[in-house]
């Protein structure tokens, strides 16, 4: 199995009473609530954690993109993959992703990864979420019957910018483009894999599998609810005779690992009633715009997950009643590694996005839960599906043929960098 540390970037200062006072966490909630002050000290605090995540081991760093909200502060997930890029050597960089029909034009989306693949030497995954109605339809604008049309559109411009490697044009019905010629275009070829994080729509799932695409299904109701969902995407697979491989799924599990359950509650259960309570406070219509669910969706009677989140978000759900649910999965290595086994033969998923911060955590215990996942729970499940090969996984150079950050930066006044220090440029690509 693959570990990904997943990170929302919440706002944790939402006031008691915010519920009782605010219709909707998402879309309009009052910017009095928000202090940049604060929030530049919350921005490097959440990038240390993601920083911290790689040291420890685990396979990849999640970003993400949301609108107009305090649930998860990354209008530009790009921005922060960026940002990681820098301070991280090894773990993939998921940007988990770009609401792609939300840019005008997705040329940019093409030209944003390419040069986050190129810097990071190929570690990057490409993410091409449809995105919440919140998002898409209520914060950006876009028409729910235009959604999916604009959303597979961009797709296919993105794809021809990243494959085409002359000159080109893209004369789709939204966006025409006379000249399309990105530079620079991915390190990884033909282009880095393609991750498509699903709320649970039957277009998603044959998508993903007639493209050959990663479905990660990012869920807060926890794995015994998942199930349906998953098994969906997997039956879509058989009907086309593709190999069940476990590595072409994905999905998101909160977690709180502690020494015992009682430690787990001690620690975490505030901050974890925070993000149900708070975070998840929706406005039920914001949630599912006109036109934003498909037909044959509706009738399967599928509904998307902030649908469900809005309302589970009025049951006021407490820690005892989340834990029981499969919400969180709390408790010591031993509980926790257990229930993930079995997540995993359950859902036949090989990648798994890890919420080990949530809501309000403070630093402290968001490095402890990372630090005690890592290594008393991971270790025991990393051989899980090894007769399986993972073809979603980064393609990045060797190690040693990557570039990186100067150790000691030069600082002006100073003698200059011995040259033992400096990169040396090959004979083909170095400057006149």
């Amino acid at each position: 199995m693959k570990f990904h540390w997943f990170h929302l970037m919440p706002w944790p200062y939402l006031p008691d009473d915010f519920t009782l006072r605010y219709r909707s966490v998402w879309v309009d909630p009052d910017y009095a609530l928000y202090d940049p002050v604060r929030g530049n000290a919350l921005y490097h605090e959440y990038l240390d954690e993601l920083e911290f995540a790689e040291k420890c081991g685990f396979d990849g760093v999640c970003v993400n993109e949301h609108h107009a909200n305090a649930y998860g502060l990354m209008p530009s997930p790009n921005l922060m993959a960026a940002a990681l890029i820098r301070r991280t050597s090894r773990a993939a960089i998921v940007v988990m992703g770009n609401s792609i029909a939300l840019y005008n034009p997705p040329l940019r989306v093409a030209e944003e990864l390419a040069m986050l693949d190129v810097l990071s030497g190929g570690r990057v995954v490409a993410g091409f979420p449809v995105g919440t109605s919140m998002d898409t339809n209520f914060a950006d604008g876009i028409p729910g019957a235009e959604l999916r049309e604009r959303y597979y559109e961009a797709h296919d411009l993105i794809l021809q910018a990243w494959k085409d490697k002359s000159v080109s044009h893209f004369n789709g019905k939204y966006t025409q483009i006379r000249y399309m010629n990105p530079w620079p275009r991915p390190l990884q070829e033909p282009h880095p894999p393609i991750w498509i994080p699903g709320g649970g729509s039957i277009e998603t799932w044959e998508w993903c599998a007639d493209l050959g695409y990663l479905y990660a299904y990012l869920s807060y109701s926890g794995y015994l609810r998942a199930k349906s969902v998953i098994d969906g995407f997997w039956q879509r697979m058989e009907e086309r005779g593709k190999e069940p491989n476990p590595y072409q799924a994905g999905f998101f599990q909160v977690m709180a690992v502690a020494e015992n359950m009682a430690e787990a509650k001690r620690l975490y259960a505030p901050h974890v009633e925070y993000f149900y309570q708070r975070c998840l406070h929706l406005y039920p219509g914001f949630v599912d715009a006109p036109g934003y669910r498909t037909n044959r969706t509706v009738k399967a009677g599928i509904r998307s997950q902030m649908e469900m989140a809005a309302q589970r978000a009025t049951l006021h759900l407490e820690w005892d009643t989340l834990v029981r649910l499969g919400y969180v999965i709390a408790g010591s290595p031993d509980d926790v590694c257990e229930q993930l086994d079995r997540l995993a033969d359950d859902l036949r998923v090989g990648h798994l996005m890890c919420g080990l911060q949530l809501g309000s955590m403070p630093r402290e215990e968001v490095l402890y839960n990372t630090q005690l996942f890592q290594e008393k729970v991971a270790p025991r499940l990393r051989g899980k599906w090894g007769e399986y090969e993972d073809h979603w996984a980064p393609r990045p150079l060797p190690e040693s043929e990557r570039a990186a950050p100067i150790a000691t930066p030069y600082v002006p006044g100073q003698p200059p960098l011995p040259r033992s220090l400096l990169l040396e440029p090959s004979a083909e690509g170095a400057r006149s």
